[in-house]
């Protein structure tokens, strides 16, 4: 919709270069495409270059490796989720996840299979095992999901726990319901299926659990060398995930996610080193699982879904999921807002893709034809799922009261009355904020103009359990220690941003010490006006924070003419998108609201509301 106009409008004029306005807004389009639907772009991708031009066939190019490598990626994919998950994150909302992965996942595939059956059209055997692998959730939809809508603790947490521990419950309950039909169809034994389930749940105790404290053990004390440590890790994580299928299919996904719940759970120095290093393998092999796995298909499996699919697709959204999350959370404690939060969103992902492909190709070799309908269903699945759920989070969460309203929010680390007249400017603009300092009675000052606190180290392990960075987009670094200023920056870049962590008193620091790496710090703010002891004097001296709205009454030549000259610009508010002005001045434009930090009676004329802190 934002896309199409400009491009014929560019089309039409063809002034390329100089409608920078227009390309500006074009790539600002692409943005947002890119930041929302990237895995439906992944899909279109590999539609494209598998099915519609057959330049790429998985299945001749890559041959019997195939679904070897799609498996690893998979369990390298999972164990990184489990890594993320601390069980001190999900102290409040431990009962609701319990049954949320239990007796909802049940009702899930109890409800999915009879859809599946009476709806779709399925056999027994194919909608059983499509039951099973629809109970999932993608975690590599649901973390950029939360990311974006910035969700209360609670359905955060509840999503987040469910994407990572049902991916797994689920594959190891659609190989166990494949491997009851092979004992149903006599090309297995009951007894050997019962050794193997058996062995594998051993192994995965064995493997998953007491591997990780091994591991733990090897690098707390220094046996291994830092270089190594990623590379034993992923040694690891394939090590026990093919031991693991050796004794039963597909169990390795369970092994993988307790070996990296495990490791979670433990204290490791260099866990922050290695978790960043399985994220920048899971965006690889995630990109390339979808765009591979699309390819597979086959024209001729798309055409086969007809308005019985559709139909499935429906009671898939709108009944089977909200059943069965409001039936299994009553009573967990978890509010009915949050609730029914949870109860729409349910993006599928790579793991339900690639389970899809391995088992309805099983079925086809036991003689179940329409087993072939389960990768095109699920490839459905998927596109909605991700899109609908995608474009509605965010206002749903707005409505029900649960997150998702206002600018991104921001982290300052450091308490003084410059950073809470700071904090009171954004707040009202409805911009989430935090002050967070060691210091109690330096709090005194935010809590007076009701401004939320975290009382601690933002450094430690605690503030990572009680502050839910989902909220917060933007840090400001604003002690009177600018060494330790860099040291937050430096923490909270690769999770924030480079480009989205700021200090005070960086130029200062930079003039005191030349030596100074530039990988270490943030960008730095109101650098010209000095640092903590500076900012915080003309507070004293009734220098104050103001929030003007640039209109067609008041424009940009007004409000700098109003201005006083010795004001600063801080930050600038865009579409409920907020920059903060670094060592490039701010442009801004009719519509933005500038944050001004201004001496006494060096506000702009009042010919626009004005919000003082």
């Amino acid at each position: 919709r934002r896309i199409l106009p400009l491009v014929r409008r560019l089309s039409k004029e063809r002034q390329w270069v100089a409608r920078y306005e227009d390309l500006r807004s074009l790539m600002g389009a692409w943005r947002f495409l890119h930041r929302w639907l990237a895995i439906v772009l992944l899909l279109v991708v590999g539609f494209i270059v598998g099915p519609l031009t057959g330049v790429l066939q998985p299945a001749a190019d890559f041959g019997i490796l195939l679904e070897p490598l799609i498996a690893i990626a998979v369990a390298v994919i999972l164990f990184e989720g489990g890594l993320s998950l601390n069980f001190a994150q999900v102290r409040n909302t431990s009962l609701a996840v319990r049954r949320l992965i239990t007796w909802g996942a049940a009702m899930a595939f109890v409800l999915t299979t009879l859809a599946a059956h009476f709806v779709a059209g399925l056999s027994w055997q194919s909608a059983a095992v499509l039951g099973a692998i629809l109970i999932v959730t993608g975690p590599t939809v649901i973390m950029p999901l939360l990311r974006h809508a910035r969700l209360t603790s609670a359905p955060a947490s509840l999503l987040r726990w469910e994407a990572i521990l049902a991916d797994p419950l689920g594959a190891l309950l659609a190989m166990l319901v494949f491997e009851f039909l092979l004992v149903a169809n006599q090309a297995a034994s009951a007894g050997h299926l019962a050794l193997s389930v058996a062995g594998a749940l051993l192994w995965t105790a064995i493997g998953g659990y007491g591997l990780a404290r091994a591991i733990a053990s090897a690098f707390v004390h220094g046996r291994v060398p830092e270089y190594l440590k990623a590379p034993l890790l992923l040694t690891a994580v394939v090590g026990t995930y093919a031991i693991s299928d050796l004794i039963l299919g597909e169990s390795g996904l369970l092994t993988v996610t307790v070996l990296g719940v495990t490791l979670a759970n433990t204290r490791m120095a260099s866990l922050a080193e290695l978790r960043r290093f399985k994220e920048m393998m899971t965006v690889l092999l995630v990109s390339t699982v979808f765009i591979v796995l699309t390819a597979s298909l086959q024209i001729s499996d798309l055409r086969a879904l007809d308005t019985r699919a559709f139909w499935f697709l429906l009671c898939l959204l709108f009944v089977i999921r909200p059943l069965s999350v409001l039936a299994s959370t009553l009573g967990s404690g978890v509010a009915l807002r949050e609730r029914a939060l949870v109860a729409w969103v349910a993006p599928r992902g790579v793991v339900a893709v690639a389970m899809a492909g391995l088992f309805g190709s099983g079925l086809e070799d036991q003689g179940i034809a329409d087993g072939a309908l389960i990768m095109p269903l699920t490839f459905a699945v998927v596109v909605v799922t991700v899109v609908i759920h995608g474009f509605s989070i965010r206002p749903l969460a707005a409505a029900l009261g649960v997150g998702g309203s206002g600018a991104q929010g921001v982290l300052i680390v450091g308490a003084s009355p410059w950073s809470a007249a700071l904090a009171a400017a954004l707040h009202e603009l409805d911009v989430a904020v935090v002050i967070a300092d060691r210091n109690g009675y330096r709090l005194r000052h935010a809590r007076n103009a009701e401004i939320a606190v975290f009382y601690g180290e933002i450094l430690s392990e605690v503030a990572e359990h009680q502050i839910d960075l989902n909220q917060y987009e933007l840090l400001v670094a604003a002690t009177d220690n600018y060494d330790y200023n860099a040291l937050v920056c430096t923490n909270f870049g690769p999770e924030f941003g480079r480009s989205n962590v700021h200090e005070i008193g960086s130029g200062e620091a930079v003039q005191a010490n030349q030596s100074r790496a530039i990988t270490l710090g943030g960008r730095p703010l109101l650098a010209s006006l000095g640092g903590f002891d500076e900012l915080n004097a003309r507070i004293a001296q009734g220098w104050k924070f103001h929030c003007t709205q640039l209109t067609e009454d008041f424009t940009v030549e007004q409000f700098d003419e109003a201005a006083s000259p010795d004001r600063a610009i801080v930050a600038m508010l865009r579409k409920k998108k907020l920059v903060f002005a670094g060592s490039r001045a701010l442009e801004y434009d009719e519509g933005d609201v500038v944050i001004s930090f201004t001496p006494p009676e060096g506000a702009p004329e009042n010919r626009v509301t004005e919000r003082t802190a």
